[in-house]
Parts: C-alpha cells; sequence; structure tokens
C-alpha cells in the first residue's frame, strides 16, 4: 500500500509517518519546501505550493489512500491575514487535492482528514457525540465547518471520506501540552479563567494510532480523536505540575489578561468541549492511553 500524506513534517504528521513505514506503509509526502524532497521506494517527497496552486501531479501515482494533515497552526496570534491563511491553508489545499482527484486518473480509494473537536459548540453541560450538528459560533467553529465541507466535496469522486477530529494533543514535541509544561516547571503553572472548562485531551501515540486503524479498517464517517476521560482546564495543570513534582498554587488567570496577551486567539483557553469517544471505541478502537497522568509522564518524564 502506498499512501500521500500532506502535512508530514507536523507534530502529528511526523509521528504518523515513522508509524507506517515501521508497519511496511510506502509513503509519498508533498512538502512547500523542494529542500525537503527526499526520493526512495518508501519515502518519496513531491512539491507543491497552495499559495500558488502549484502540485506535482505525480505525487498521486500508485497511490491508495490520501491522508491530508495540511494546514496552518492556529496557536499564533490571529491577525486578520493570518485568519485568511489559517482558513485557506485547510480549504485551498482540500481543494487542489479535489481537482487533481478528478482530473487525473488515480487508484485513490479512501481520503482521510485531519479535523477538530473546535466544531462543537462551547459547552460546561453538553457531551458531544458525531451525531451533533451544531457548530460553535467562533473563528475556529467556522473554520472547521467549511473545512470539512471542503472534505465532503472529495465523496463525489466515488472516494470513501473519513474526518478525525482531533482533541488537545499530549506531545512534549508541541502543542498545549509543551507550552503548559514551560511555567509548570518554574512553580508558577496556573489554569486560566474559572479552570473549570473541559479539556478533551489525546495522547499523540493514540492519535497517529486511530489514523492508521481508519486507514487500515477502511473506514469512514466522522471520529472524535480524543480520549475516553477529559478533564477540568484546572485538573489538567495539576496533573502536569504531579507529574513534574511541581508545586501548584498560583492563581488562575483571568481572561482580559489573556485578551491583552494574545488577542482572539484567546479565546481558545477557555472553551469547553465535552467530546465522546464511545463510536470509535465501539468499532473495536482499543486506546493505549486511559489515564491522563500515565499519558502526561509518559511525555514528560524520560
Amino acid at each position: 500500500m502506498r499512501v500521500l500524506i500532506t502535512g508530514a513534517t507536523g507534530l502529528v504528521g511526523n509521528e504518523l509517518v515513522s508509524l507506517l513505514l515501521n508497519r511496511g506503509i510506502q509513503i509519498n509526502y508533498l512538502t512547500t519546501s523542494k529542500s525537503k524532497i527526499r526520493k526512495d521506494d518508501s519515502y518519496s517527497g513531491f512539491y507543491w505550493n497552495p499559495e500558488k496552486g502549484v502540485i506535482d501531479e505525480d505525487c498521486i501515482n500508485g497511490v491508495d489512500v490520501i491522508i491530508h494533515l495540511a494546514g496552518a497552526p492556529i496557536a499564533k496570534r490571529w491577525t486578520e491575514s493570518y485568519k485568511k491563511e489559517i482558513l485557506n491553508s485547510r480549504t485551498a489545499t482540500t481543494n487542489m487535492l479535489y481537482d487533481l482527484l478528478k482530473s487525473k486518473e488515480n487508484n485513490v480509494h479512501q481520503f482521510i482528514s485531519a479535523s477538530a473537536i473546535g466544531i462543537y459548540p462551547d459547552s460546561m453541560d453538553e457531551v458531544y457525540s458525531e451525531d451533533n450538528t451544531g457548530v460553535d459560533d467562533s473563528f475556529v467553529g467556522k473554520v472547521v465547518e467549511k473545512w470539512e465541507e471542503a472534505v465532503n466535496s472529495i465523496k463525489e469522486l466515488k472516494i470513501r471520506v473519513a474526518k478525525i477530529r482531533i482533541g488537545l494533543v499530549l506531545s512534549a514535541k508541541g502543542g498545549m501540552l509543551a507550552e503548559l509544561a514551560k511555567p509548570v516547571s518554574y512553580g508558577v503553572g496556573s489554569a486560566f479563567g474559572s479552570g473549570k472548562q473541559i479539556q478533551s485531551w489525546i495522547h499523540i501515540e493514540d492519535l497517529v494510532e486511530i489514523f492508521f486503524y481508519v486507514l487500515n479498517n477502511e473506514m469512514e464517517g466522522v471520529f472524535n480523536a480524543v480520549a475516553p476521560y477529559p478533564v477540568s482546564q484546572n485538573d489538567l495543570v495539576k496533573c502536569v505540575a504531579k507529574v513534574l513534582k511541581k508545586p501548584y498554587f498560583m492563581p488562575n488567570v483571568p481572561k482580559f489578561i489573556m485578551k491583552m496577551m494574545l488577542g482572539d486567539m484567546s479565546m481558545l483557553m477557555f472553551t469547553s468541549q465535552n467530546v465522546s469517544a464511545k463510536k470509535i471505541i465501539a468499532t473495536g478502537y482499543q486506546f493505549k492511553f486511559l489515564s491522563l497522568e500515565k499519558a502526561i509522564a509518559n511525555e514528560l518524564v524520560k
């Protein structure tokens, strides 16, 4: 089997590439950097430039499945121009892949796309399954909605489509855990706002295993990629402190201070989404990391 991956050099992409290669799957990957292109039988790079609509059409030669991870990071200050980049990096790249699949003869039968639990409305009470049709009235909610709409267009080509809605990824190599660990390691960690907002998390190993599971079982539809036991943000930060053996006594950071520091992006710190993992579990997937403490220790204690 050969898989085409976009975003192969990102946090999730790096881990997924390693997993797939270890399981004997050959990989084509798209990159915007010509210096990162390698050519061998198992791992072969191809150039694309989404801003200019340029893509090496040979990238889908011999490809059975596409895994689409590309997208500008949202954990960066949201200027108006960067908001456009966040949206376009998801929708425009998806549309480019659609056009390529439509115009060039290929053997692709499955398209697996990253998505995000940010589509679910902010709530302290609701538990969200994949059947929920509500969309959060926020920039992130609208981005994910348009992103998924673009991905759905691939179905018109008679290709099975799966969307993986990703929660808070626990990895020491990047993302929120790495950022939370910095102040905690100095003994000044604290939660944001009330600290009661629900964080639906997943260990990086489980996340890439879910992508492989969906690939290997030729699944389609929407799947939440979150561990079964979400926690409050206060408990999350407290757990990081416990794992690092650091004190946890600082007062919570008020919302207005984060707004001053980060602008609109600060809403990521205060959104509450209790997301269910029941659907992926019902298909037979078994999580490696069910305990938050064990998941954090696995990443932060080496």
